[in-house]
């Protein structure tokens, strides 16, 4: 096999003999992407195989040459997982130093591979393959993190939590309501990955550079190989479109922001002021100072990680707001935010899904639970912020009175318990017959007790036991069902 100067071995050999001097080493580093898209290196294999099997079918290739471009392409595969690959950064992308290797080892059958593409659809084509094959991971973490929020939930439906608005004690709410609307937000989050994934899964490759190619190509029986789930029409736009990656990244950022949405109330219920719950030792860290502190780290670097990934989409729409058609060499700069929010949105999920879920411990096969509840503390702050006093306003419509009256009778109660410092259910009825004589001994059992207003709310959506034990259901099938 030729080992000649066809060989693309040299930066100025891989452009051709159109350069009559080699890149500088400074702009080879600047414009190389190899040490980081290298990761793209088993999607870049997918799809050339799947080139290559149909060149062969169509008779642009023989079958000699696809049989030797697969060999080649198995030894390649070995060599990079065995870690003896050799990455050239002369070479500038995952791309070129996989078609340079396979080259060197089955020779013209190597060259004739890129036949009828061009590396701006090569590359497209590799980042959807990718991009679908994480996406793929992360909608399964997203529904670990919902079954580890089920499963706290499903044991704390009676657990009474002060629901805030403005973050002041508004009305009383299970715990287990509270954690299903987290939920019912990282279902939203599944349900957008998975209509994003239809879009990243579509096929470039047959594009070539921009325009299509002179080549008898069958992009459909490609896209079929590749399981994808059609092929982009226009060569322009599959060529420079990264509409997919934009999407994709702003789908994470909102994950994200449901994600820091829960550490702040994560970290809020965990200081002292609070203490409504525990999180387990080996998601917190110490103080290099304060020997008494335990600190929420795992939940507030996520709530950090949130405006990284928030940034990342921003970085990506930029990148592509000044782009003319077709490909341009500024898009390389998609993937160091795409890789990046992959990752952070992959490692975040996995270790909320161990923090609230718990693990099993292997030498005592238990389930240790990640966060610890305290009941007493979340009833006794609820009890503080006269949480029932809407209940008492609609005891009172009941009686006939119209609802603007009664929030008016139920304030100058507030008032006066605030200026005894006890609760609405600790006045005496006859108080509170002062500011209405319809009020009754029933009131207590029926509008002042923080279980009274929460089975009140027995509406679908609502906060009441049996209609939170039908939502747990609910999720446990919807659940169930997507493992299957």
């Amino acid at each position: 096999m030729s080992t000649s100067h066809n060989q693309l071995d040299t930066k100025s050999q891989a452009w051709s003999a159109l350069f009559s001097e080699p890149m500088s080493e400074l702009v080879q580093r600047y414009t190389a992407s190899v040490f980081f898209d290298k990761r793209l290196w088993q999607a870049d294999m997918r799809g050339s195989l799947a080139h290559a099997e149909m060149l062969a079918a169509q008779g642009i290739i023989s079958q000699d040459d696809r049989a030797a471009i697969e060999r080649g392409m198995a030894q390649i595969r070995a060599e990079i997982e065995s870690g003896s690959f050799d990455w050239k950064l002369e070479l500038e992308d995952v791309h070129l130093n996989l078609e340079a290797r396979l080259t060197q080892l089955v020779g013209d059958a190597g060259k004739r591979l890129h036949t009828g593409r061009s590396r701006n659809d090569q590359v497209a084509t590799d980042i959807r393959l990718w991009l679908r094959d994480e996406i793929d991971l992360i909608l399964g973490l997203l529904r670990e993190v919902q079954a580890a929020l089920v499963e706290v939930a499903s044991r704390n439906v009676d657990v009474i939590l002060p629901g805030f608005t403005h973050l002041q004690v508004a009305q009383p709410v299970s715990f287990a309501h509270h954690l299903l609307a987290y939920v019912e937000m990282f279902a939203r989050d599944e349900e957008r990955l998975q209509d994003v994934r239809k879009r990243v899964n579509r096929l470039p490759l047959g594009s070539a550079a921009l325009a299509g190619t002179t080549y008898p190509l069958d992009r459909e029986r490609v896209a079929r190989t590749l399981d994808m789930e059609g092929v982009c029409q226009n060569s322009l736009d599959a060529v420079s479109d990264r509409d997919f990656a934009i999407e994709f990244t702003a789908a994470a950022s909102l994950i994200m922001v449901h994600v820091s949405r829960l550490s702040e109330e994560l970290i809020l219920w965990m200081s002292q002021n609070f203490a409504f719950i525990r999180i387990a030792d080996r998601f917190t860290t110490g103080s290099s100072i304060m020997p008494q502190k335990k600190n929420p780290d795992v939940p507030e670097l996520a709530r950090g990680k949130t405006g990284r990934v928030v940034g990342h989409l921003m970085g990506l729409i930029t990148l592509m707001k000044g782009q003319p058609l077709a490909y341009n060499k500024d898009n390389q700069e998609d993937k160091e935010p795409l890789f990046d929010t992959v990752d952070t949105v992959r490692d975040t999920l996995r270790i909320f899904a161990e923090m609230i879920g718990g693990q099993l411990n292997p030498a005592t096969g238990a389930k240790e639970g990640g966060i610890t509840v305290h009941p007493e503390a979340m009833r006794s702050a609820a009890s503080k912020g006269y949480a029932t006093a809407t209940d008492l306003a609609d005891y009172l419509v009941k009686k006939g009175l119209p609802f603007r009256d009664a929030h008016e009778v139920v304030a100058h109660a507030v008032k006066t318990a605030q200026d005894q410092g006890v609760d609405l259910a600790e006045l005496p009825l006859a108080t509170l017959q002062q500011f209405n004589p319809d009020i009754g001994q029933d009131v207590f059992a029926q509008a002042l007790t923080l279980e009274a207003s929460l089975n009140a709310r027995n509406t679908l959506g609502g906060t009441a036991p049996a209609q939170v034990q039908a939502q747990l259901a609910r999720h446990t099938q919807r659940l169930q069902g997507s493992q299957t």
